[in-house]
């Protein structure tokens, strides 16, 4: 199974749940019905573990990332950019076995992948400043 993989699923399915509204159970089970990914390739458990730990601590995951934002607030966030950030934020306060440092290089790579130009350097800075706590 690929790691890199499963949180880049994890990480547009949080995207999705912002945008749509449902719950991370909806949200996977819709994945699993419809992706032309290759299942095997992908962790479930992990991602499984990602959105139902976002959804679960959701509000102390958002109160930590809005302590790093400089000039900006949560919600004006472009929602990949946040998505992102929930995934990785996720990872550093819950997830003990995934050394801070892979996971902010995963994240920038997410964000080169899929946010704008400045994406990259604003999630380096955030997370940084995170694990500085």
């Amino acid at each position: 199974m690929n790691r890199r993989k499963s949180r880049e699923i994890a990480t547009r399915l949080l995207f999705e749940m912002s945008i749509n509204k449902e719950s991370y159970v909806d949200i996977i089970e819709n994945f699993r019905e419809n992706t032309e990914e290759k299942i095997e390739d992908i962790d479930f458990e992990y991602v499984i573990r990602v959105l139902k730990g976002v959804s679960e601590n959701e509000a102390y995951i958002n109160e930590t990332i809005s302590k790093y934002l400089v000039k900006w607030k949560l919600e004006r966030l472009p929602k990949m950019n946040l998505a992102i950030l929930k995934m990785a934020s996720y990872e550093i306060l819950f997830e003990e076995d995934i050394p801070n440092k892979v996971t902010i290089n995963e994240a920038i790579e997410l964000a080169k992948r899929y946010g704008d130009d400045n994406a990259p350097s604003f999630i380096n800075g955030v997370l940084n400043n995170l694990i500085k706590k």
